[in-house]
Protein backbone atom coordinates (compact mmCIF):
# COMPACT_ATOMS: atom_id res chain seq x y z
CA UNK A 1 0.00 0.00 0.00
CA UNK A 2 1.41 3.81 -1.05
CA UNK A 3 0.20 4.59 2.86
CA UNK A 4 2.30 1.57 4.49
CA UNK A 5 5.63 3.19 2.43
CA UNK A 6 4.83 6.76 3.09
CA UNK A 7 4.55 5.85 6.63
CA UNK A 8 7.52 3.77 7.28
CA UNK A 9 9.11 6.88 5.33
CA UNK A 10 7.88 9.26 7.86
CA UNK A 11 9.09 7.02 10.71
CA UNK A 12 12.58 7.05 9.06
CA UNK A 13 12.52 10.95 8.99
CA UNK A 14 11.59 11.60 12.37
CA UNK A 15 13.95 8.71 13.53
CA UNK A 16 17.02 10.89 11.61
CA UNK A 17 15.26 14.38 12.64
CA UNK A 18 15.03 14.60 9.01
CA UNK A 19 11.87 17.25 7.78
CA UNK A 20 9.95 14.63 5.24
CA UNK A 21 8.13 16.03 1.81
CA UNK A 22 4.08 15.80 1.62
CA UNK A 23 2.57 12.17 0.44
CA UNK A 24 2.39 14.04 -2.85
CA UNK A 25 6.15 14.79 -3.55
CA UNK A 26 7.20 11.26 -2.12
CA UNK A 27 5.28 9.31 -4.73
CA UNK A 28 7.29 11.65 -7.29
CA UNK A 29 10.09 10.75 -5.26
CA UNK A 30 9.22 6.94 -5.13
CA UNK A 31 8.64 6.97 -9.47
CA UNK A 32 11.90 8.52 -9.98
CA UNK A 33 13.42 5.70 -8.52
CA UNK A 34 11.21 2.61 -9.90
CA UNK A 35 11.02 4.10 -13.31
CA UNK A 36 7.44 2.93 -14.31
CA UNK A 37 6.14 1.53 -11.34
CA UNK A 38 2.29 1.50 -11.96
CA UNK A 39 -0.41 2.04 -8.73
CA UNK A 40 -3.37 -0.10 -8.79
CA UNK A 41 -6.26 0.32 -6.26
CA UNK A 42 -7.07 -3.06 -4.69
CA UNK A 43 -8.91 -4.27 -1.75
CA UNK A 44 -12.66 -5.37 -1.35
CA UNK A 45 -15.30 -3.29 -2.23
CA UNK A 46 -15.58 0.32 0.11
CA UNK A 47 -12.49 -0.88 1.70
CA UNK A 48 -9.95 -0.48 -1.17
CA UNK A 49 -6.71 1.34 -0.64
CA UNK A 50 -4.05 2.00 -3.93
CA UNK A 51 -0.84 -0.08 -4.15
CA UNK A 52 2.39 0.73 -5.52
CA UNK A 53 1.91 -2.79 -8.27
CA UNK A 54 5.19 -3.79 -9.30
CA UNK A 55 7.31 -3.68 -6.01
CA UNK A 56 7.58 -5.24 -3.68
CA UNK A 57 9.87 -5.94 -0.38
CA UNK A 58 12.93 -8.26 -1.07
CA UNK A 59 12.79 -11.78 -0.27
CA UNK A 60 15.53 -11.34 2.95
CA UNK A 61 14.62 -8.11 4.05
CA UNK A 62 13.63 -8.09 8.09
CA UNK A 63 10.71 -5.96 7.24
CA UNK A 64 9.27 -9.36 5.31
CA UNK A 65 9.67 -11.78 8.40
CA UNK A 66 8.03 -8.87 10.28
CA UNK A 67 5.20 -8.63 8.69
CA UNK A 68 4.74 -12.31 7.91
CA UNK A 69 5.09 -12.26 12.11
CA UNK A 70 1.93 -9.88 12.79
CA UNK A 71 -0.02 -11.54 10.05
CA UNK A 72 -0.20 -14.75 12.01
CA UNK A 73 -0.62 -12.83 14.85
CA UNK A 74 -3.15 -11.02 13.41
CA UNK A 75 -4.84 -14.53 12.12
CA UNK A 76 -4.99 -15.82 16.40
CA UNK A 77 -5.64 -12.80 18.18
CA UNK A 78 -8.44 -11.50 15.85
CA UNK A 79 -11.84 -13.24 14.20
CA UNK A 80 -10.91 -14.21 10.46
CA UNK A 81 -13.73 -11.36 9.24
CA UNK A 82 -11.91 -8.70 10.81
CA UNK A 83 -10.61 -6.40 8.01
CA UNK A 84 -7.64 -4.11 8.27
CA UNK A 85 -6.54 -1.02 6.42
CA UNK A 86 -3.42 -1.57 6.09
CA UNK A 87 -0.64 -3.69 7.55
CA UNK A 88 1.64 -2.68 10.19
CA UNK A 89 4.84 -3.16 11.22
CA UNK A 90 6.17 -4.17 14.55
CA UNK A 91 9.20 -1.76 16.28
CA UNK A 92 12.23 -3.17 14.59
CA UNK A 93 16.03 -1.94 13.88
CA UNK A 94 18.30 -2.23 10.66
CA UNK A 95 15.39 -1.62 8.14
CA UNK A 96 18.50 -0.62 5.64
CA UNK A 97 17.64 -1.46 2.38
CA UNK A 98 14.59 -3.13 2.49
CA UNK A 99 12.52 -2.55 -0.62
CA UNK A 100 13.58 -4.51 -3.99
CA UNK A 101 14.83 -2.33 -6.63
CA UNK A 102 17.42 -0.85 -4.36
CA UNK A 103 15.71 1.89 -2.44
CA UNK A 104 17.28 2.64 0.63
CA UNK A 105 14.48 3.10 3.06
CA UNK A 106 14.26 2.20 7.02
CA UNK A 107 12.19 2.45 9.99
CA UNK A 108 12.10 2.99 13.07
CA UNK A 109 9.98 2.15 16.66
CA UNK A 110 6.91 3.06 16.18
CA UNK A 111 6.50 4.10 20.10
CA UNK A 112 3.41 4.32 22.01
CA UNK A 113 1.21 0.88 21.78
CA UNK A 114 1.67 1.40 17.35
CA UNK A 115 3.82 -1.40 17.78
CA UNK A 116 1.20 -3.52 19.13
CA UNK A 117 -0.96 -2.39 16.64
CA UNK A 118 -2.50 -5.44 15.61
CA UNK A 119 -3.26 -6.21 19.00
CA UNK A 120 -5.50 -3.29 19.79
CA UNK A 121 -6.76 -2.53 16.11
CA UNK A 122 -10.05 -5.12 16.41
CA UNK A 123 -10.92 -2.28 18.96
CA UNK A 124 -11.29 0.20 15.90
CA UNK A 125 -13.02 0.34 13.21
CA UNK A 126 -10.24 0.25 10.65
CA UNK A 127 -12.57 -0.28 7.34
CA UNK A 128 -14.20 3.72 7.80
CA UNK A 129 -12.95 5.59 4.54
CA UNK A 130 -13.13 9.41 4.65
CA UNK A 131 -16.14 10.90 3.43
CA UNK A 132 -16.43 13.26 0.28
CA UNK A 133 -14.96 16.88 0.90
CA UNK A 134 -16.80 18.42 -1.38
CA UNK A 135 -15.88 21.52 -3.40
CA UNK A 136 -15.03 25.01 -2.52
CA UNK A 137 -18.38 27.32 -2.61
CA UNK A 138 -16.82 30.62 -3.92
CA UNK A 139 -20.28 32.04 -2.73
CA UNK A 140 -19.91 35.43 -5.17
CA UNK A 141 -16.40 36.11 -3.95
CA UNK A 142 -13.80 37.31 -6.24
CA UNK A 143 -10.62 35.94 -6.27
CA UNK A 144 -7.98 37.43 -4.14
CA UNK A 145 -5.12 39.06 -5.98
CA UNK A 146 -2.71 36.45 -7.45
CA UNK A 147 -5.06 33.54 -6.87
CA UNK A 148 -6.47 31.27 -10.07
CA UNK A 149 -8.98 29.19 -9.83
CA UNK A 150 -6.61 26.36 -10.73
CA UNK A 151 -4.78 27.24 -7.44
CA UNK A 152 -8.10 26.51 -5.22
CA UNK A 153 -8.42 23.20 -6.99
CA UNK A 154 -4.83 22.45 -6.09
CA UNK A 155 -5.47 23.42 -2.36
CA UNK A 156 -8.66 21.31 -2.36
CA UNK A 157 -6.42 18.20 -3.95
CA UNK A 158 -3.51 18.51 -1.55
CA UNK A 159 -5.53 19.21 1.94
CA UNK A 160 -7.69 15.76 0.62
CA UNK A 161 -4.12 13.75 0.75
CA UNK A 162 -3.42 15.56 3.89
CA UNK A 163 -6.61 14.37 5.21
CA UNK A 164 -6.20 10.41 4.29
CA UNK A 165 -2.91 10.23 5.43
CA UNK A 166 -3.80 11.16 8.82
CA UNK A 167 -7.03 8.94 8.58
CA UNK A 168 -3.67 6.24 7.31
CA UNK A 169 -1.27 7.05 10.63
CA UNK A 170 -4.04 7.23 13.27
CA UNK A 171 -6.13 3.92 12.02
CA UNK A 172 -2.33 2.06 12.42
CA UNK A 173 -1.86 4.16 16.11
CA UNK A 174 0.82 5.99 14.98
CA UNK A 175 -0.16 9.08 16.83
CA UNK A 176 3.12 11.00 17.10
CA UNK A 177 3.16 11.26 13.37
CA UNK A 178 0.29 13.23 13.28
CA UNK A 179 2.54 16.26 14.17
CA UNK A 180 4.51 15.54 11.45
CA UNK A 181 1.91 16.01 8.80
CA UNK A 182 0.47 19.05 10.07
CA UNK A 183 4.44 20.43 9.70
CA UNK A 184 4.80 18.67 5.92
CA UNK A 185 1.45 20.18 4.60
CA UNK A 186 2.02 23.88 6.06
CA UNK A 187 5.77 23.80 5.33
CA UNK A 188 6.38 24.39 8.78
CA UNK A 189 10.05 25.16 7.81
CA UNK A 190 10.21 26.66 4.73
CA UNK A 191 12.44 29.41 3.38
CA UNK A 192 13.69 31.43 0.69
CA UNK A 193 16.51 29.45 1.39
CA UNK A 194 17.48 26.73 -1.71
CA UNK A 195 17.98 23.67 0.25
CA UNK A 196 14.16 24.45 2.27
CA UNK A 197 12.49 24.98 -1.13
CA UNK A 198 13.97 21.99 -2.74
CA UNK A 199 12.15 20.09 0.04
CA UNK A 200 8.95 21.06 -0.59
CA UNK A 201 9.68 21.07 -5.01
CA UNK A 202 6.44 19.31 -5.89
CA UNK A 203 4.23 21.41 -2.96
CA UNK A 204 5.54 24.46 -4.63
CA UNK A 205 4.62 23.24 -8.30
CA UNK A 206 1.13 22.54 -7.42
CA UNK A 207 0.19 25.51 -5.05
CA UNK A 208 3.11 28.18 -4.61
CA UNK A 209 3.60 29.03 -0.92
CA UNK A 210 2.17 32.52 -1.64
CA UNK A 211 -1.12 31.90 -2.84
CA UNK A 212 -1.49 29.02 -0.15
CA UNK A 213 -0.59 31.88 2.13
CA UNK A 214 -3.60 34.27 0.66
CA UNK A 215 -6.01 31.77 0.72
CA UNK A 216 -5.53 30.87 4.36
CA UNK A 217 -7.15 34.50 4.15
CA UNK A 218 -9.90 33.98 1.37
CA UNK A 219 -13.51 33.03 3.56
CA UNK A 220 -14.53 30.61 1.30
CA UNK A 221 -11.61 28.16 1.71
CA UNK A 222 -11.67 29.38 5.55
CA UNK A 223 -15.26 27.72 5.72
CA UNK A 224 -14.21 24.98 3.36
CA UNK A 225 -11.50 23.97 5.46
CA UNK A 226 -13.84 24.05 8.54
CA UNK A 227 -16.01 21.82 6.85
CA UNK A 228 -12.92 19.16 5.97
CA UNK A 229 -12.04 19.60 9.19
CA UNK A 230 -15.23 18.73 11.29
CA UNK A 231 -15.75 15.93 8.61
CA UNK A 232 -11.89 13.90 8.97
CA UNK A 233 -12.33 14.37 12.98
CA UNK A 234 -15.81 12.83 13.10
CA UNK A 235 -14.51 10.07 11.17
CA UNK A 236 -11.34 9.62 13.48
CA UNK A 237 -13.36 9.47 16.35
CA UNK A 238 -15.67 6.42 14.96
CA UNK A 239 -12.46 5.07 14.16
CA UNK A 240 -10.74 5.10 17.56
CA UNK A 241 -14.46 4.94 19.05
CA UNK A 242 -16.53 3.15 17.15
CA UNK A 243 -18.73 2.04 20.27
CA UNK A 244 -18.34 4.20 23.12
CA UNK A 245 -20.08 1.80 25.51
CA UNK A 246 -17.81 -0.95 24.40
CA UNK A 247 -14.65 -2.34 26.28
CA UNK A 248 -11.60 -0.86 25.07
CA UNK A 249 -8.43 -1.74 26.94
CA UNK A 250 -7.00 1.10 29.45
CA UNK A 251 -3.39 1.11 27.16
CA UNK A 252 -5.97 2.09 23.90
CA UNK A 253 -7.51 4.99 26.16
CA UNK A 254 -4.64 5.85 27.86
CA UNK A 255 -2.62 6.51 24.42
CA UNK A 256 -6.10 8.18 23.07
CA UNK A 257 -5.98 10.95 25.97
CA UNK A 258 -2.26 11.69 26.08
CA UNK A 259 -2.63 12.19 22.29
CA UNK A 260 -5.84 14.25 22.69
CA UNK A 261 -4.03 16.50 25.76
CA UNK A 262 -1.23 17.49 22.75
CA UNK A 263 -3.29 17.92 19.84
CA UNK A 264 -3.55 21.69 20.31
CA UNK A 265 0.26 22.17 21.34
CA UNK A 266 1.13 19.94 18.03
CA UNK A 267 -1.06 22.09 15.79
CA UNK A 268 0.02 25.44 16.88
CA UNK A 269 3.44 24.89 16.52
CA UNK A 270 3.30 23.31 13.04
CA UNK A 271 1.51 26.74 11.70
CA UNK A 272 3.52 29.46 13.51
CA UNK A 273 3.73 30.51 9.68
CA UNK A 274 0.44 30.55 9.15
CA UNK A 275 -2.09 33.62 8.83
CA UNK A 276 -3.94 33.79 11.51
CA UNK A 277 -7.52 33.55 10.74
CA UNK A 278 -6.73 29.97 9.43
CA UNK A 279 -5.08 29.16 12.64
CA UNK A 280 -7.91 30.06 14.83
CA UNK A 281 -10.43 28.03 12.71
CA UNK A 282 -8.23 24.81 12.52
CA UNK A 283 -7.67 25.51 16.54
CA UNK A 284 -11.14 25.42 17.22
CA UNK A 285 -11.92 22.35 15.29
CA UNK A 286 -9.09 20.36 16.61
CA UNK A 287 -9.82 21.76 20.33
CA UNK A 288 -13.20 20.28 19.59
CA UNK A 289 -11.88 16.97 18.25
CA UNK A 290 -9.84 16.73 21.37
CA UNK A 291 -13.18 17.38 23.80
CA UNK A 292 -14.85 14.35 22.05
CA UNK A 293 -11.55 12.20 22.66
CA UNK A 294 -11.84 12.88 26.35
CA UNK A 295 -15.28 12.41 26.99
CA UNK A 296 -15.69 9.64 24.91
CA UNK A 297 -12.48 7.92 26.71
CA UNK A 298 -14.03 9.12 30.45
CA UNK A 299 -17.24 7.79 29.55
CA UNK A 300 -15.79 4.60 28.37
CA UNK A 301 -13.96 3.84 31.35
CA UNK A 302 -17.64 4.98 33.49
CA UNK A 303 -19.12 2.33 31.56
CA UNK A 304 -16.58 -0.63 32.14
CA UNK A 305 -16.94 0.65 35.75
CA UNK A 306 -20.29 0.44 36.19
CA UNK A 307 -20.52 -2.89 33.86
CA UNK A 308 -18.40 -4.93 36.49
CA UNK A 309 -20.88 -3.49 39.48
CA UNK A 310 -23.86 -4.64 37.82
CA UNK A 311 -21.99 -8.04 36.48
CA UNK A 312 -21.93 -8.63 40.62
CA UNK A 313 -24.99 -10.05 41.77
CA UNK A 314 -24.43 -8.97 45.76
CA UNK A 315 -23.42 -5.69 44.67
CA UNK A 316 -26.97 -5.46 42.42
CA UNK A 317 -29.04 -7.21 45.66
CA UNK A 318 -26.97 -4.27 48.02
CA UNK A 319 -28.22 -1.34 45.84
CA UNK A 320 -31.62 -2.70 45.43
CA UNK A 321 -32.22 -3.14 48.99
CA UNK A 322 -31.03 0.62 49.43
CA UNK A 323 -32.89 1.93 46.85
CA UNK A 324 -35.88 0.59 48.50
CA UNK A 325 -35.24 2.53 51.41
CA UNK A 326 -35.67 5.94 50.13
CA UNK A 327 -38.70 7.62 50.63
CA UNK A 328 -39.14 8.83 47.10
CA UNK A 329 -42.43 10.20 47.88
CA UNK A 330 -41.15 12.51 50.33
CA UNK A 331 -38.17 13.72 48.43
CA UNK A 332 -40.76 14.52 45.74
CA UNK A 333 -43.26 17.03 47.96
CA UNK A 334 -40.04 18.02 50.11
CA UNK A 335 -40.75 22.09 49.89
CA UNK A 336 -38.03 24.47 48.92
CA UNK A 337 -35.78 25.91 51.25
CA UNK A 338 -36.30 29.86 51.17
CA UNK A 339 -34.26 31.89 49.42
CA UNK A 340 -31.24 33.73 51.07
CA UNK A 341 -31.79 36.97 52.33
CA UNK A 342 -30.78 39.88 49.71
CA UNK A 343 -26.84 40.69 50.30
CA UNK A 344 -26.27 37.17 51.62
CA UNK A 345 -22.98 35.65 49.86
CA UNK A 346 -21.81 32.36 48.77
CA UNK A 347 -21.03 31.45 52.34
CA UNK A 348 -24.52 33.33 54.01
CA UNK A 349 -27.67 30.99 55.14
CA UNK A 350 -27.32 27.71 54.67
CA UNK A 351 -23.79 27.09 54.08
Amino acid sequence: PRCTLYCHYLLHCQEHKLEPVNAASFGKLIRSVFMGLRTRRLGTRGNSKYHYYGLRIKSGSPLLRLMDEQQHLAMRQQPFSQKHRTKPVQKAEGFTNGLSGGAGLQTAGLGDISSQVQQYQQFLDSSRQLPSLGEVDLGGYGLPEGVQLEHIKAFQSLYREHCEAILDVMINLQFILVETLWKSFWRFSLSNEPQSLSLHNESEKRLPKACLVVLCKFEPVLNWTKDCDNVLYQTLVEVLIPEVLRPIPSALTQAIRNFAKGLESWLTNAMMNVPEDMVRIKVACVCAFSQTLRRYTSLNHLAQAARAVLQNSAQITQMLSDLNRVDFTNVQVCPRPPPPPPGAGLLGVGS
